[in-house]
């Protein structure tokens, strides 16, 4: 028998598909052909297996040589196929132990010398192995701690495609060589941003609380140096920390982008894109491989939106769906990529194209029409999403000047909200659903938890005249749910209804 089988991964999206690794030997002219609709990166692998095999010693048989990726109608790209491809021609020229490779996963990019390279998304494609049932995955040395977290099969992780050989039954000499590393991430560490460095924002403070203990959009507009990106900031930290299904999604994310993950980390994500950010930054894409955009590796946390008004509104409505779904389907010719998209939006805007706009003692330049066109920037769909609108105003000289430090720190918000969090999970225990953010209004509405007619006088009334959008209506419902969470009362009373009306859109009972 001359064909020889062992497995690799194709990811789309976060989505990993299992793709058998055919090796077949002829007797025919001598030639190396993939097929099983592989790109551009991927053909390219023939040369690359050759020339690794030939410098670690383990010469390819002069015949013709065919390997197929099988399911052949699924596409597949990049090179993280070389390893799986390498041992499979291997065993098929005899190489190589045929049933060593048989249930095992490789993953890795081959370089010329043998040396295996790290590849993206390994986190991604071990966890699709494992789900398939596979107990045994390879990957490059330099992809270990992150192939290591996932738990419940064995990791093997090599430097060179010898060592690889070697475990699989070779008779080659395995090389001292270098371990190619991932390379290093961009970011720093951050410091610690405390809400007590909040001075004179009580309000804000407070809807930042709200927003964090319901899961909330929030939109915060006001003159530059009103304190709108000192808050956002912060939202992150009085958020609950992430299980360990969230930190394993976050991380499979960060992996597709090509960060290094190193460990689980517990702190939600905040994604501040620059307001020159295209559609597909935000959303997602790639002609040939899909990448996360900003929504999805926001997932589980925050997406901040500073100076949104400056975003194109192509991009800024792209959020709608995201937001209402909480996935994203990237759809290109040939493939669909999916990534989740749970996240909170917080937007901060100015008032105008200038900022002095409605400011006491300063002068707005700008002419009415372009104030009206920088409002309508946000268009009324996507504003009809965000649960919470905001004014901010700038602090006094009397308060800036004081020396004291606001009443509410980070621990004590993040205990608030947690606190409410729980009330409002059990409160869902038997739904789909944890937090308020996420239930579906006809619960609200027309369920068991129907707020009494007295309660719902005001919010009503606000349907009536159509100060509310129905959708407008749900979310001032879910807004006065969390409000009570917060004051650990049963149920909304009317000064919850109230208030959650005019954290919505300004407007008084």
């Amino acid at each position: 028998m001359t064909t020889a089988r062992t497995w690799a991964v194709a990811l789309t999206g976060v989505d990993g598909h299992l793709i058998e690794v055919e090796a077949d030997l002829s007797n025919q002219t001598p030639e190396f052909k993939i097929i099983g609709l592989p790109d551009k990166s991927l053909g390219e692998a023939v040369q690359r297996v050759h020339n690794a095999c030939k410098n670690a010693g383990l010469d390819l048989p002069r015949r013709r040589l065919t390997v197929n990726l099988s399911p052949a109608s699924l596409p597949k790209h990049g090179a993280g196929f070389d390893l799986s491809i390498a041992v499979s021609t291997l065993a098929a020229g005899g190489s190589i132990e045929r049933r060593a490779i048989a249930h095992t996963v490789h993953i890795g990019e081959l370089g010329l010398d043998g040396r295996i390279r790290p590849v993206p998304g390994v986190l991604p494609a071990v966890f699709a192995a494992v789900r398939a049932g596979f107990e045994r995955v390879i990957v490059p040395r330099g992809n270990e701690a992150e192939a290591r977290l996932v738990p419940g099969v064995e990791v093997r992780a090599a430097a060179s495609l010898a060592e690889v050989a070697v475990w699989h039954g070779a008779d080659v000499e395995v090389p001292d060589i270098e371990t190619v590393a991932v390379a290093a991430g961009s970011s720093v560490d951050e410091e610690v941003l405390d809400l007590a460095d909040v001075v004179g924002q009580e309000d804000a403070v407070e809807a930042l609380i709200v927003a964090a203990a319901g899961g909330h959009h929030l939109l915060l507009s006001g003159p530059p140096g009103a304190g709108k990106t000192m808050l956002a900031r912060r939202l992150p930290g009085i958020l609950p920390p992430l299980s360990e299904q969230e930190a394993l999604e976050v991380a499979s994310i960060r992996s597709l982008s090509g960060e290094p993950v190193t460990s689980l980390d517990s702190l939600p994500p905040l994604e501040a894109p620059h307001h020159s950010a295209s559609v597909a930054a935000l959303v997602g894409g790639g002609s040939r491989v899909a990448r996360p955009g900003a929504i999805a590796r926001a997932h589980c946390g925050v997406l901040f939106l500073d100076e949104a008004a400056e975003f194109s509104r192509v991009a800024l409505d792209a959020l709608r769906q995201p937001l209402e779904a909480g996935v994203i389907e990237v759809h290109r010719a040939g493939f669909t990529a999916r990534f989740p998209a749970r996240f909170q939006l917080l937007l901060a805007m100015n008032p105008c194209p200038c900022g002095n706009y409605g400011l006491r003692g300063a002068e707005c330049v700008c002419p009415p029409a372009a104030i009206r066109r920088y409002a309508t920037r946000l268009s009324g769909p996507l504003r009809d999403r965000v649960d919470i609108d905001l004014p901010v105003t700038r602090v006094a000289a009397s308060r800036a000047t004081s020396g004291g430090r606001a009443e509410v720190t980070t621990a004590q918000a993040l205990t608030r909200v947690s606190e409410a969090r729980e009330r409002a999970a059990h409160r869902w225990r038997s739904t789909p659903w944890r937090r308020n953010a996420d239930v579906p209004g006809t619960w609200l509405r027309q369920g068991a938890l129907r707020l009494p007619p007295a309660v719902r006088t005001s919010l009503d009334r606000a349907l009536e005249r159509g100060a509310l959008t129905l959708r407008g209506y749900d979310r001032v419902l879910r807004l006065a749910w969390t409000m009570a969470d917060l004051a650990e009362l049963e149920r909304p009373g009317i000064d919850e209804i109230g208030r959650a009306l005019h954290l919505k859109r300004g407007m008084n009972p």
